[in-house]
Formats: C-alpha cells, sequence, structure tokens
C-alpha cells in the first residue's frame, strides 16, 4: 500500500513518516558523510590533482539538480569528460568526450564522491532516488513525479536494482517505492548492496551507450 505524501506538509518542510522520516535520516546522514570526508580526503585530494592535470581547470563538475520538493540546488561531482572546447565540437557525443580516466573514474564511483559535500549540506541524502536534469521535471507522470517528495540520494533503490541498465520507467516506479517504504534498516541495507555493486562493477551504463539515455517522458503527464 503507498502512502502518498500531502503537499502542504511538504510545503512546511514536515514529514509524516515518524522519527526517522523527520529527524533521523538527516541525523544519519550527517553521522556517516562528515567522517566519511574526513577518512576519503586524501583520496579526493589526490583524485582532483589527477583530474586537474589530465583536463585543466575545473576540477569539479557542478550542474543545478532538482532536490526535494523541486527545490533545486548545485550537484558537485569529479569531471569526467573534456569539455566540447577543447578540440571538441559541440555535436559530440558523451562517448568521445569520456576519457579512460573519465571511465575509470565512474567504473569505480570516485567520480561522486564530491556528492557527499551535497549531503553535508542538505542538499541530498546518502540514500534517495538519484537527482536528474531539471528538464526532466515537466516530463514527469504525477506518479513518477513523487520521486521528489524525498531528498535526493548518492545512491538508492534503483541503483542497487539494476542502476543504468533499467528502463526510465522501471527507475521511477522503484525510486516511488523507496519513497512510500524508507527506513534505517531499508536504507543501511541499500549502501551495504552499493559497496557490492560497485565492487562487481555491475549496472554503470546501458548496453552499448556511455551515459544513460535521456528521459522524454512516458504516457500521459496530465
Amino acid at each position: 500500500m503507498t502512502r502518498p505524501l500531502d503537499q502542504g506538509t511538504l510545503r512546511q518542510g514536515r514529514s509524516p513518516y515518524g522519527f526517522y522520516g523527520r529527524h533521523g535520516k538527516r541525523i544519519f546522514d550527517v553521522v556517516f558523510s562528515l567522517p566519511a570526508l574526513i577518512v576519503l580526503a586524501p583520496l579526493m585530494a589526490a583524485l582532483a590533482l589527477i583530474v586537474r592535470v589530465s583536463y585543466g581547470a575545473p576540477v569539479l563538475f557542478r550542474q543545478r539538480r532538482p532536490g526535494r520538493c523541486n527545490k533545486s540546488f548545485t550537484l558537485y561531482k569529479f569531471r569526467t569528460m573534456i569539455e566540447a572546447k577543447n578540440g571538441l565540437d559541440l555535436c559530440s557525443s558523451d562517448a568521445e568526450r569520456l576519457t579512460p580516466l573519465g571511465r575509470m573514474l565512474r567504473r569505480l564511483s570516485l567520480d561522486e564522491l564530491p556528492e557527499l559535500l551535497n549531503v553535508l549540506k542538505g542538499d541530498m541524502s546518502l540514500v534517495g532516488p538519484r537527482p536528474l536534469l531539471m528538464q526532466y521535471l515537466k516530463r514527469y507522470t504525477p506518479e513518477q513525479a513523487r520521486r521528489h517528495d524525498v531528498r535526493p540520494g548518492v545512491t538508492g533503490w534503483a541503483q542497487v536494482n539494476g542502476r543504468n541498465t533499467l528502463t526510465w520507467e522501471e527507475r521511477f516506479s522503484l525510486d516511488v517505492w523507496y519513497v512510500d517504504h524508507f527506513s534505517l534498516r531499508l536504507d543501511v541495507m541499500i549502501l551495504a548492496r552499493t559497496v557490492w555493486k560497485v565492487l562487481k562493477r555491475e549496472g554503470i551504463s546501458q548496453p552499448g551507450a556511455a551515459t544513460m539515455k535521456e528521459f522524454m517522458g512516458s504516457g500521459d503527464r496530465e
């Protein structure tokens, strides 16, 4: 049985999901993301240097993404692609712009480490639906749009159940299921399964594609 969120409750920044939804999830995020940033700081510094030497400035990829209740924020990731101005025209595909270094960073999910800063800031959660592109907001069905009822995550239920090998519809269905069922136990399980998926290097991209194809909408969005 699903539990659609009341929009008035969302606008006031409250959650009907009990203590974990109101406070516990945020505490969980801070308690784990802050030590992770401290422990991983040397690795992130080394990666930043490698990216700087390989690509030049900037080291970080920054992009506006929709967060909880569609509020936009700036997402941080390590750069994995050559910019169009570096010998490539604007029509170059992602596969052409993605470098061997970038593939390695994505394969090990190291490009996403700066997102821990987003978690600490409160833009994101450790676990939740992945933040996608701003232009997708108008393409969702009302049911798919419910994925924004919670903070987006560094990893999520869809990421441990197929990741980029899923269709958009399958992915959004899993996102909405998470919105209706998230708990401390589920979040811990997803984080553990994420580590296993990264080690196995599963679901990094769709077959024959460097990145996920653009979502153009599905069904009636009225």
